[in-house]
């Protein structure tokens, strides 16, 4: 389901946060919300994309691939502020992987000629967009070089430090609880393991970390589990 977008939901996006109101207006024009539901494929990999910049601004979304032989390997988890699809705007047009909502999620998607216009009343608004796609390329490259070359149980901790810093902690009465939930499966997929693998090495990491049904994951000594990287 899809609807209009006004200029003060626009500017609650960090890229357009510090606009002058004509510009969001216009921007706004030729801007449109697109609610997900949970499980709902936004495209699959390969599929056409509208010529429009997509912002997660609500949820959480994962970015996959699947190989000849039918693995899954997320790249990706999403979440709200984020910048995806950029093939749209400076590729082929095609989507690299298959990006489905994890729960109940917005994009909005703001078509490329209003952008490209925008770029010429406001050069810094294009400057934003290049950093925020460039800090995805950069992600992605370090995540290929993880899977290359370091243990799987180091890969598994520099995942949870990065979810714990991209989405945010809880204080609870024994740590730091992720806000986002990750599973098992999710986790093997996204640092190139087996499922089983991965339940095998949440018990070397009970000492500083735990795992609850459902996906809960709390970091119940930090210390311990940089040691633990090295």
């Amino acid at each position: 389901m899809s609807s209009l977008v006004n200029s003060e939901q626009l500017q609650q996006v960090a890229l357009f946060a510090n606009l002058e109101p004509p510009l969001l207006a216009q921007l706004a024009a030729h801007s449109v919300v697109q609610q997900y539901a949970a499980d709902e494929v936004v495209f699959h990999e390969a599929d056409e994309l509208p010529d429009c910049l997509h912002i997660l601004v609500s949820g959480r979304l994962r970015i996959a691939r699947v190989t000849t032989l039918g693995k899954e390997t997320i790249l990706r988890i999403l979440l709200a502020g984020e910048v995806f699809a950029a093939p749209a705007l400076f590729g082929n047009g095609r989507a690299p992987a298959t990006v489905t909502a994890i729960e109940p999620a917005a994009v909005i998607m703001v078509e490329k000629q209003a952008l490209l216009t925008g770029f010429s009343q406001n050069p810094q608004l294009a400057l934003q967009i290049l950093v925020a796609l460039n800090q995805r390329l950069q992600q992605l490259h370090n995540r290929i070089h993880g899977l290359v070359s370091e243990r799987a149980i180091v890969r598994l901790i520099h995942y949870l430090e990065q979810v714990a810093a991209e989405g945010g902690t809880e204080v609870v009465a024994d740590g730091e609880r992720l806000r986002s939930r990750l599973t098992h499966y999710q986790l093997a997929r996204s640092i190139g393991i087996t499922y089983e693998e991965c339940v095998r090495l949440f018990k070397q990491l009970q000492p500083a970390v735990t795992y609850q049904r459902g996906g809960i994951i709390t970091i119940l000594d930090r210390h311990k589990l940089a040691i633990m990287s090295h």
